[in-house]
């Protein structure tokens, strides 16, 4: 099997002929038994019924814990679980997720990922005020491995609506998170899954849908990002295989852009995640003096853009390294 896929894979309508949930929360998990609980928990405490609400975790074989009696446990008969036979991998695994699904709004929920309280009903009003609009997604804070607050993501507008312009803005940085975002399920029967890379597949999901429909956003902040080293993004930083992905992105989405505003936003966007490199490299130094991570994140931040903001930044991470300091 291929775990990096080709093309963005078929998302198949549903055929079942009983009644359908409005919702389906699919909950893709591996080796995340830490975060999972939180996770479930914050879903469980919005739950609206199974008549309304599918909840189901797909286990991509972890091995950190048994994920199926956990979910037993803690759901108490109201999570369902599917287990992979084998490890296919993120994008395997989202596809899967997606398919599973039989509601006619999925919300894909990392493990590791929060919703906080009003998520579900917010999206539910966003989506009827806003019929045309294809997803909807709120405001978010990062959080760390404990789960305090490490930043709140700026707002994309003042008030609920749909977003003006918004092609272009999300060409230069992604600015939706999984754990934010609800999509029409037919959205992703007429356009695919998820493929490609492992990091920033979503972003080329967004840009897939921004192109073609409208999106709607409330400024109410309602979910939380985890970022730790420990998930499938965090793996890719010592390589920087991270960043040559993100360029994968930036390059494969130019064709969902006017031709005349390509040039342009793709600057920005290589500008952008070149200072993010950066800043990553900083944080793999600081956090655990991984002085192999933080070099590859410098050598790939370099040919994505270079200006003196980036060197004088470059310099101040070797004179760290070169004192071992801190």
């Amino acid at each position: 099997m291929n775990r990096i896929i080709a093309s963005p894979p078929p998302i198949n309508p549903v055929t079942v002929q009983t009644r359908r949930p409005r919702w389906s929360v699919m909950i893709p998990v591996y080796n995340a038994a830490n975060f999972l609980p939180q996770t479930l928990a914050a879903v469980l405490l919005q739950d609206l019924g199974a008549d309304q609400m599918q909840i189901e975790v797909v286990d991509d074989a972890s091995t950190d814990a048994n994920i199926e009696a956990m979910v037993h446990e803690l759901g108490g008969g109201r999570i369902s679980y599917y287990r992979q036979p084998v490890n296919v991998g993120s994008l395997r695994n989202f596809e899967t997720c997606l398919n599973r699904s039989h509601g006619y709004l999925i919300h894909l929920l990392h493990a590791d990922d929060l919703v906080q309280a009003g998520y579900y009903q917010k999206m539910d009003t966003l989506f009827e005020c806003f019929p045309e609009a294809a997803a909807a997604f709120c405001r978010y804070t990062h959080i760390d491995e404990r789960g305090n607050t490490i930043l709140h993501q700026q707002p994309e507008a003042s008030e609920d609506g749909i977003l003006t312009n918004w092609l272009l803005r999300l060409g230069e940085r992604l600015r939706i998170q999984c754990c934010t975002i609800t999509v029409k399920r037919e959205v992703y029967e007429a356009l695919g899954g998820f493929w490609g890379v492992t990091y920033g597949e979503d972003w080329e999901m967004w840009m897939r849908i921004a192109s073609r429909y409208p999106m709607a956003y409330t400024p109410e902040t309602l979910a939380a990002y985890r970022m730790h080293f420990q998930s499938i993004s965090g793996q890719a930083y010592n390589s920087a295989q991270n960043m040559r992905d993100l360029q994968w992105v930036i390059n494969t989405t130019q064709e969902y852009l006017p031709q005349a505003a390509r040039q342009q936003v793709r600057k920005k966007a290589l500008k952008f995640y070149a200072h993010f490199a950066l800043r990553l490299a900083h944080r793999l130094w600081n956090t655990s003096h991984n002085r192999k991570g933080a070099l590859a994140q410098v050598r790939e931040a370099l040919r994505m853009h270079q200006d003196l903001s980036l060197y004088w930044q470059i310099l101040k991470l070797y004179t760290k390294m070169l004192l071992n300091y801190p």
